[in-house]
């Protein structure tokens, strides 16, 4: 069996090879004089000569910001750079393309790729080992590379540079080849989620890396690293390595590059502010339309993870969120519909908010999140779930249905939502009245951590376990344990229960215990 498998892999390699052939085929009919006078004017050129070198890889032209980048790492032999691109950006691509120009010209000769495996490691090096084998441009301005020493993870090139993977704890004794030291080391998907999640790890790994495996450089030559991987919590190597590239920054040696996959300021990521108003940073290669599609298949937290290097913890504020049955509707002294609209209008863009309805009561000191909504709608189906609610409700309860209407909302509330209530009191034929909410309000996350926080900390937050296949539902949840102190991923859905939990309250203080102590309808009834 082993051996059938090792065949498989020697084919499988083959094919791979035969790919990169394929991709990058060349006029060879150039003069000697002619192909050196252009590979002179490709390295005078290092975006040309990826461009010309690479085309299976470079496919899209770079972005700006990319190219100021790539020539910024090559301008500097002793170098700290730290690059958290967001899925799609293609750091590691790019990071190989500078290093293989870097090595076929001459100015580094000692390559480690690391990473949180040596098998990782080894995948990651396959891409140079097979463009050194197989890409006919660069056969076709520097010879034919494959050298003698040619395993998966160690080979020496025909230029003479040499490449080894290593995987993170890995003795890098052996490094250096004959007086050549490494003069580049590339730490490319380093951590992973599990390591993240024990800070004694990370300790070690991060030690690992600064002691044993830096120290393998010569004290005279300069040294290039480079790092390769997305912020995955708050505290991992990565961020270790970051602090360290802006300290070295400041030096004009280091770099910490953060780019997400869309952007308000290219200069200044912000993760909540590029996930609901920024633009493709490379539009390129990923538009506006495919970024949506791809982010609305996945869960919200993993977006802010993978594509805008903001980890939010689960349970940073809501330790878990409780789901449970609710008391018929009839027993609760009364409902509160409360919603809370955003400006836009468009349902296509996750670069809008999200609008939210949601149905809640308070029944002997617990709040019940009964049912609701929250998506990104059209202004006119947000109006529609009033209507939707009320007839959930089925007349089982008065419901008072509120609209978050403040002092910045307030012109977009009458010149957009009346009309739309008074076009859906014609459609429904039924009257819903709305009573705006102008309360001035206090600073959210103070309003969802004091009055929210407590009551789910007791068990006394409940979401109605009947509507947990309702996806509106399910981004509630996902909302609330996403909620942290600098409320860096979306709070629409925990904001509204907020807003609706407080007019609940306020009315509650209004009544007597006889006036709301006994059902009206269908007293004792466990039916919805």
């Amino acid at each position: 069996m082993a051996k059938q498998v090792d065949k498989q892999a020697v084919l499988d390699w083959d094919k791979y090879v035969q790919n990169i052939q394929a991709e990058t085929t060349i006029d060879s009919n150039m003069s000697y004089a002619e192909r050196e006078k252009k590979r002179k004017e490709l390295e005078d050129d290092p975006i040309e000569w990826m461009y010309e070198l690479f085309p299976n890889y470079a496919k899209s032209k770079f972005a700006k910001w990319q190219i100021v980048i790539i020539l910024m790492i090559i301008k500097h032999p002793q170098f700290y750079a730290v690059l958290s691109w967001a899925r799609e950006l293609a750091k590691s691509t790019i990071i190989m393309m500078i290093v293989m120009y870097l090595v076929l010209t001459g100015r580094k000769k000692n390559v480690l790729l690391v990473s949180n495996s040596y098998d990782n490691a080894e995948r990651l090096l396959a891409p140079y080992k097979g463009n050194f084998e197989g890409n006919k441009r660069i056969e076709f301005y520097y010879g034919m590379q494959k050298g003698i020493k040619w395993e998966d993870g160690e080979f020496i090139i025909k230029k003479g540079a040499a490449f080894r993977a290593l995987g993170a704890g890995q003795s890098p004794r052996g490094t250096r080849v004959e007086n050549v030291r490494p003069d580049v080391i590339l730490p490319d998907d380093f951590d992973t989620d599990a390591d993240c999640r024990n800070i004694d790890i990370i300790n070690k790994k991060f030690e690992w890396f600064e002691t044993a495996l830096y120290f393998t450089r010569s004290w005279s030559e300069p040294l290039l690293t480079l790092w390769a991987g997305n912020v995955i919590a708050k505290d991992c190597a990565i961020v270790r390595a970051g602090n360290k590239a802006l300290e070295l920054s400041k030096k004009g040696r280091g770099i910490w590059d953060i780019k997400n996959i869309r952007m308000v300021n290219i200069n200044k990521p912000d993760p909540k502010n590029d996930f609901l108003y920024g633009k493709s940073v490379w539009i390129e290669k990923n538009s506006e339309e495919q970024i949506d599609i791809v982010q609305s298949d996945v869960s919200a937290s993993a977006v802010q993870k993978e594509c805008y290097n903001n980890p939010v913890s689960e349970g940073d504020t809501f330790k878990e969120v409780t789901w449970g049955k609710v008391p018929a509707l009839n027993t609760f002294p009364f409902l509160i519909n409360y919603s809370d609209p955003s400006p836009s209008n468009n349902t296509k863009s996750l670069a809008n908010s999200y609008k939210s309805s949601f149905l809640i009561g308070i029944h002997e000191g617990r709040l019940y999140v009964i049912t609701g909504y929250l998506d990104r709608v059209t202004n006119s189906e947000f109006v529609d779930w009033f209507y939707h609610i009320d007839k959930f409700v089925k007349d089982r309860n008065q419901v008072y249905n509120y609209i978050e209407n403040n002092t910045l909302q307030n012109p977009f509330y009458e010149q957009v939502f009346i009309p739309l209530f008074a076009q859906a009191r014609d459609k429904y034929n039924k009257i819903i009245n709305i009573t705006p909410d102008e309360r001035r309000k206090p600073d959210k996350f103070a309003r969802i951590e004091g009055n929210l926080e407590p009551l789910n900390r007791q068990g006394n937050l409940i979401l109605n376990e009947s509507e947990r296949g309702n996806p509106h539902m399910q981004r509630l949840e996902e909302q609330f344990k996403m909620v942290t102190p600098r409320l860096s991923a979306p709070a629409d859905g925990v904001d509204c229960i907020e807003g609706g939990y407080f007019i609940a309250n306020s009315k509650l203080s209004q009544l007597t215990p006889s006036s709301y102590t006994v059902g009206t309808r269908e007293r004792g009834s466990n039916k919805f």
